[in-house]
């Protein structure tokens, strides 16, 4: 009874902090976003939005996955890793504007922040968009440029998630599986009772 009574009364607790904050509660894990389906296409040409090619080495094959870290400035790693080849055309995931599109720690970067408060990141490219540029999903944004570590072939893009962090922190983002704006990321299912 008494198990009974503190749980119930632990699952109040957090809905009057959802209520009071409008927001979960710290520590908490926010949920995945809603993304609507079409929303979002493969970032590199000649991929189609019907799935992920299944070979290594095909323009779009994931090289490596997302690898949360453990904090914000923890080990992991913060998007999707796919295939592609050198002078392969970097595509606008989505609609947005154009954030940064500039070399950063010698590569070339470019963010797109979207309609829903999500962003978008692309790299290594050579930028051909300029910051302030309203993009449309399948717009270019440069080209794949060779180079990314610990890619298996030629070139890799590496293509970035972000939305703003529940923690409160302003200006912070948390950072997401890309694949998830394409209904192909890993889903991770978490216990209902508390």
């Amino acid at each position: 009874m008494t198990t009974t009574l503190a749980r119930g009364l632990s699952l109040a607790a957090l809905v009057a902090t959802l209520l009071a904050t409008g927001s979960p509660a710290a520590g908490a894990p926010a949920p995945p976003p809603v993304v609507p389906v079409g929303a979002y296409g493969w970032p590199l040409t000649g991929v189609g939005g019907d799935g992920a090619p299944a070979r290594a080495g095909v323009p779009g094959a994931a090289t490596r996955l997302f690898d949360p870290p453990p904090h914000y400035y923890g080990r992991g790693h913060r998007g999707a890793d796919l295939a592609g080849r050198p002078g392969l055309t970097v595509l606008a995931a989505g609609d947005g504007v154009v954030v940064h599109a500039a070399r950063l720690a010698g590569r070339g970067v470019v963010s797109v922040q979207h309609d829903d408060g999500l962003r978008t990141t692309y790299e290594p490219l050579t930028v051909t968009v300029a910051p302030g540029t309203p993009v449309r999903r399948g717009d270019p944004l440069g080209v794949l440029d060779p180079g990314h570590r610990g890619c298996p072939v030629a070139a890799c893009l590496h293509w970035g998630l972000r939305r703003p962090s529940t923690t409160g922190a302003v200006g912070a983002l948390e950072y997401l599986d890309p694949l998830l704006l394409l209904g192909l990321g890993r889903v991770r299912l978490l216990p209902t009772d508390p």
